[in-house]
């Protein structure tokens, strides 16, 4: 037992290095699916991987061995954005049929409904839960970001944005950020109807928000643009850091990027099929893979050293 434990703290405490990263390859395609992926999440602390596909399905996988495990269709209500809850089988999703914006609280594991939440009047094009207590925010095309509590139907708060907003929480869920119209606008969750306590300008770039993430130590936030413009910042001083611009991706995409864990680096996707990884430190290219199509959501996370 010595043996393979040392073995295994060892791999998990290895370091992302450039060369690691250029040495990375596709180990598994799955293709279970009829319609363009729409989201994806992987748990903090298991081995789960869930997403959601244009053909109104939602799938979970266990990464650790390369297996669908579940597939759940919703034909009535469609599906678009997805997260996991801090259970590995209990997910919410939004709604994409058009006439019910609603957003739902669903266990996985035997198909049933938990909780419906109710206060979008349109499409919603971004979600997030935070990762230490019970509350998630969403921003919808109706203008508005609503703050909810997983354990309340209603919504806790309502803050009013001109345009649709990219929304994302810090990784201790003291902070988040609300972006829209050129600018990240950072609010202070216990004080959030006081108004945002800082506002950082992207240099210019006043094309639509897609996503809005820290970095897992909280220093860091990348915003991605409708433009194909992927910008870095630091999150306490709205210092720009880096930009790259990859070629936009279709008018009913998401121009998605991740931090990879320790924050160096910043993983995209891209019109021209193929994903692109940069150094933050430098701005400079270091990797990309070449896709079967284009790859407009991407998702960077870890297994834990505890999850077997």
């Amino acid at each position: 037992m010595v043996g393979p434990q040392s073995e295994r703290e060892e791999k998990v405490s290895l370091e992302l290095s450039q060369e690691i990263l250029q040495n990375m390859e596709i180990g598994m395609v799955f293709k279970d699916y009829s319609g363009r992926i729409s989201s994806m999440d992987i748990h903090r602390t298991s081995n789960y991987l869930v997403t959601t596909s244009e053909d109104e399905s939602i799938r979970l996988y266990d990464v650790s061995n390369a297996t669908c495990l579940k597939t759940i269709n919703s034909k009535k209500y469609g599906v678009d954005l997805v997260c996991f809850t801090s259970h590995p089988t209990t997910v919410i999703y939004s709604s994409k049929n058009g006439w019910d914006e609603s957003l739902r609280l669903l266990s996985l594991h035997d198909n049933k409904y938990l909780r419906y939440f109710k206060g979008h009047h349109d499409r919603v094009v971004s979600l997030c839960l935070c990762s230490r207590n019970e509350s998630f925010i969403s921003g919808s095309l109706d203008r508005t970001v609503l703050l909810w509590d997983q354990r309340a139907e209603k919504c806790q708060g309502l803050l009013c944005v001109q345009g649709g907003p990219a929304i994302a929480y810090d990784d201790q869920g003291l902070v988040f950020a609300i972006a829209f119209g050129g600018y990240i606008r950072m609010f202070d969750a216990r004080k959030y109807e006081k108004g945002p306590f800082e506002i950082f300008s992207v240099g210019g770039d006043v094309s639509n928000a897609n996503v809005v993430k820290f970095s897992n130590d909280g220093r860091l936030v990348l915003l991605t643009t409708m433009d194909g413009h992927i910008h870095v910042l630091d999150s306490f001083r709205g210092t720009l850091l880096s930009a790259y611009n990859v070629k936009p991706v279709s008018s009913n995409c998401t121009l998605e990027a991740s931090f990879s864990p320790e924050g160096m680096f910043v993983i995209s996707g891209s019109g021209d099929g193929r994903s692109y990884a940069w150094n933050v430190r430098s701005g400079k290219e270091v990797a990309s893979w070449m896709m079967n199509s284009e790859p407009s959501v991407i998702n960077w996370n870890w297994i834990s050293a505890d999850t077997e």
